[in-house]
Formats: structure tokens, sequence, C-alpha cells
């Protein structure tokens, strides 16, 4: 069966829009070749390293009111979801224009800081922008990992892609133990991005003024963000990117809450 959209002297799939590929649980797969629309913008997609749980996330389907309105602060939560959603769809509509800076989207687990940053990198992979997503900790297991004398990769080949991608989404950022390693090897990555300007978009659970809580008889402050990559990378982030911060509560623990 030929592709409709397939180009006719495509030297990988002859003009036919298909190519036949090793599935992943054994046996041959038909798959669209990279020369249809279709093919483009899934390779594109897969280039991006975009999470399975997180490929279907897009700006439509962002719940912005995803709360029982009879919670106190319902509104505002909400508010605060449509404002990211706004900023961040703006962000990507209009990119490569005033592309001086990346994002930084601040706020508590569950309001969709990654699925908002997930949907802008979608937009841009579609557009045939090259970005590509990395999760903080798994980023540095694979820096670490290169070190072993029996790896197969060594720490530039790790590094390259992320140092050099157009646009690079660093997810939950600080998740790692702020050891002495680690902030040189995040303050690295983020000063060569910064230096070579490429644009850096970056989700992180910790805010900049901390929030206090009562465990018994002693408070417990929460760590900020400076605690988590130093004053110095945090300082840099205020040239690196806009900050949009969201103000609402874990929609998934209060999913989870009801289905009880």
């Amino acid at each position: 069966m030929l592709f409709p959209m397939a180009r006719k002297n495509c030297p990988e799939c002859g003009g036919t829009g298909w190519l036949v590929e090793a599935a992943k649980g054994g046996g041959r797969v038909a798959v669209p070749c990279s020369c249809t629309e279709i093919g483009r913008e899934a390779r594109a997609r897969e280039r991006a390293r975009i999470p399975a749980r997180y490929e279907n996330r897009d700006f439509e389907n962002f719940d912005v009111d995803p709360y029982d309105h009879q919670e106190p602060d319902a509104a505002s939560w909400s508010k605060s979801l449509k404002e990211a959603r706004l900023v961040v769809e703006s962000f990507a509509r209009e990119y490569p224009a005033g592309s001086d800076h990346g994002l930084l989207l601040m706020g508590p687990c569950g309001v969709g800081k990654t699925h908002l940053a997930v949907a802008a990198l979608k937009v841009l992979a579609a557009r045939g922008h090259e970005g590509v997503f990395y999760d903080y900790r798994d980023l540095l297991k694979q820096i670490q990992a290169s070190y072993n004398p029996e790896s197969q990769t060594t720490e530039m080949e790790v590094l390259e892609p992320v140092l050099k991608a157009e646009v690079l989404l660093l997810d939950d950022l600080g998740s790692s133990k702020p050891s002495a390693w680690a902030l040189e090897t995040v303050g690295h990555i983020l000063n060569a991005r910064y230096n070579d300007n490429r644009v850096t978009i970056i989700t992180t659970n910790y805010l900049d003024a901390p929030r206090s809580g009562d465990s018994g008889r002693q408070m417990v402050r929460e760590d900020i963000l400076a605690d988590r990559i130093g004053q110095r990378i945090r300082s840099r982030l205020y040239e690196i990117c806009r900050t949009v911060i969201i103000h609402a509560a874990d929609y998934r623990e209060r999913v989870m809450k009801a289905w009880r």
C-alpha cells in the first residue's frame, strides 16, 4: 500500500511511505517513513525523548479547572493554572521570536508543570525545531555511569545532546541531592547553554520562598530551590529563564483521595 503523502524519490522507502523495522516484542512492524508528514511528527517526538507517560500531553488536554469547587482556594488555583498555560503556550507559539529566555516552571508536585513543558516541546518539535527531554536525576545517573570503565559511553557522549540541543527540557531540577559534583555538573550544563544562546525549559518542585509546616513540636523548613542547586546557579536561572510559578494544590493527590 502506498502512502499518499510520501516523497516519490525517497531513498529510504522508495516512495511507498513505509519502513519495516524490528518491533520491541519481536518480529517486524511497518512505520511511516520520515518523508511523510505523520512520519516526520512521530520521529520528531522520538528524537525529543518524550517519555511514554507524557506522549499524549498537549495544551488542549491540560485541565485548568480540576478541583472541587467547594474547595475554598479552587478558584485561585484554577486561575494560576490558566495563567501558566497561557504563558507556556504563548512561548511555544512565538518561538523562536523572543527566545532569549527559556522557561522555569515552579510549583508543588501534581500541578501539571511537566505536562505544560512537554506540550511546548511537542509544538516546537512538530515545527522542525530540535528539542530533547531529560529527567534531571536520570541525567546525572547516566553521566555517573559513563565513568565506569566497562561503560560503552563517555561523559561527553552523554552530555553532547544535552549541551547542543536547540531546546532542552530539564525536568524535575533539584530532585537529586545537591552534592558538589551534581552542582558542578548542572552549573556546567546551564552555563554552556547560556553562553551558546540555547533555550532551556526547566521544571522544579522547589520554590524560592520556604514553606513551613508543623511536625509535632518542631517546625520543619522545606528546602527552597537555592538549597537544591546552589545560589549561584539559581541566580543564573534569572538570566536564562522566565519564571512561571504555579500556585495550586496537587491534583493527583485529590483524585486519589476521591477514589478511596
